[in-house]
Parts: structure tokens; C-alpha cells; sequence
């Protein structure tokens, strides 16, 4: 596991985005696994700056999405389908078949999440993975006391992942109970795994996660059993972490 210090939140975008470009470079087919949220935002936006400046292409690219709500039209604002497009796929030359996404509107959703497993092998799986991390520890939609051999399902969300959810929607009545998710199994098979975390508000699941023992309640800690983790996080995310633990990470 590997540390990159940011200063801060756009800091730590940038190092993300030199990531995913270099790797895209190196491989112009490579698989990409996406993330939504808050987070990755800045990073979305480093990359179509880079596509516009120094014209890095994306026309062999495919890309994996980590999830997706359940019950939402692909044309609702706060849909993962709507949000890649308009964060990143629409302003880069991604190609529209490359792009999968899970069926969040299948009228069966178990046998939705077995195709989007068969897709990612079909794709020989996930190059490079982006991650968040949530405050109590869940990434993709894999809330605490998911086994770790899970591959991607259907959840129900928590309490809490709506309630942090909550300012993307109206009212917490709209926010979806349900999603389709990756698996933590699913997410370890891929050959590389980027963490992002930014802000006071991962100060402690980035804490626990560096330091905390490798369990079920906290699912980002199954990252320790990938052999190519890197993090990249700022002061504020890392401002619990004991400096001695940065330096033997960096």
C-alpha cells in the first residue's frame, strides 16, 4: 500500500487525474473503474482539461462504473448514468459502447448484476479502480458487515449513506433505499486500486482504515489484502494519521 500526500482538495484531484492519464497512455486500452460523488469531481474535471489541452484520447477506453441506484431514469439529475455524462463522458471522446453502467431500471436485478459481472470479465477486468471511501468505512455501496467475498448485488442502503446522500435530492424521501453495487470480491480483482479521500469529514475513516485491523465491519480495510493500493489524501483527510505511519506509507 502506497501514500501520496495532497495538500488539499484540488491538489489531491490533480494527483488522481496524472494517474488515470498516465495509465491511459501507457495502455489507450485499458479498463477503467469509475466512481461518482463528490469526491472524484475535481479529478473529472483535470482529465477534461487534459483532453482539451494536450488531446490525451479515450476512444479505446472502456469504463466500469463502481454502481448505480435502483428505480432511477437514466435521465434523472441524480443518477450515476446522468452524472458521468455530465461530469466526464460527455466532454472527453469516450466512446458511448465502451461505457457500462449498471441497470439500475432491469426488471431483474440479480440477473443484472450477474451480466455486469460477466461484462467486467468479458472486458478481462478492471485496469485501474477509483475509490472513495464513506465515513463509516463502505466503498462502492458495500456497507460495514459486507462479506468480503460478495461480487456485485443488490443492497439496501443505510441510514446513514442516505442521509449523506441527502444533499443531492430534494428531500430524503427521494433518495433511493436501493442500489446495484460491485462486490468487494469484484472490486479486489481489479490489477489496481486508487483511493481517494479529501477533507476533516474522512479524517477518521481514513484513520481507521490505515490502522485498523482487517474486518468485515469496516469494508475498506479487505483494500489491505490488494497488493497495488495506492491513496491519495489530503492534510485535512490524513490530519489523524500519526506522521510516522505517512512516512513508512509514502
Amino acid at each position: 500500500m502506497k501514500l501520496i500526500m495532497a495538500k488539499d482538495y484540488q491538489e489531491m484531484s490533480n494527483k488522481a487525474a496524472d494517474v488515470i492519464i498516465n495509465q491511459v497512455k501507457e495502455k489507450p486500452n485499458t479498463v477503467l473503474g469509475l466512481a461518482t460523488g463528490g469526491t472524484v469531481i475535481g479529478m473529472y474535471e483535470a482529465l477534461i482539461q487534459d483532453h482539451q489541452k494536450n488531446n490525451t484520447s479515450y476512444k479505446e477506453v472502456h469504463s466500469v462504473n463502481l454502481d448505480e441506484y435502483v428505480g432511477l431514469e437514466y435521465t434523472n439529475q441524480q443518477s450515476y448514468h446522468y452524472y458521468m455524462n455530465d461530469q466526464l463522458f460527455s466532454h472527453i471522446d469516450i466512446q458511448a459502447d465502451n461505457v457500462i453502467i449498471p441497470n439500475g431500471l432491469a426488471e431483474n436485478i440479480d440477473a443484472a448484476c450477474q451480466e455486469y459481472e460477466k461484462a467486467i470479465a468479458e472486458l478481462g477486468g478492471v485496469d485501474l479502480q477509483i475509490l472513495g471511501i464513506g465515513q463509516n468505512g463502505h466503498i462502492a455501496f458495500n456497507e460495514p458487515g459486507t462479506s468480503f467475498d460478495s461480487i456485485t448485488h443488490k443492497v439496501e442502503l443505510t441510514e446513514s449513506t442516505r442521509n449523506a446522500n441527502m444533499r443531492y435530492f430534494d428531500s430524503i424521501d427521494e433518495v433511493p433505499t436501493h442500489a446495484m453495487t460491485m462486490g468487494i470480491s469484484t472490486i479486489l480483482k481489479s490489477k489496481q486500486i486508487l483511493l481517494l479521500a479529501s477533507g476533516k469529514s474522512k479524517a477518521e475513516a481514513i484513520y481507521n482504515f490505515i490502522n485498523g485491523e482487517v474486518h468485515e465491519s469496516n469494508p475498506a480495510s479487505a483494500l489491505k489484502n490488494h497488493p497495488n493500493v495506492t491513496i491519495i489524501a489530503d492534510e485535512e483527510a490524513l490530519s489523524l494519521v500519526e506522521d510516522d505511519k505517512k512516512k513508512v506509507l509514502s
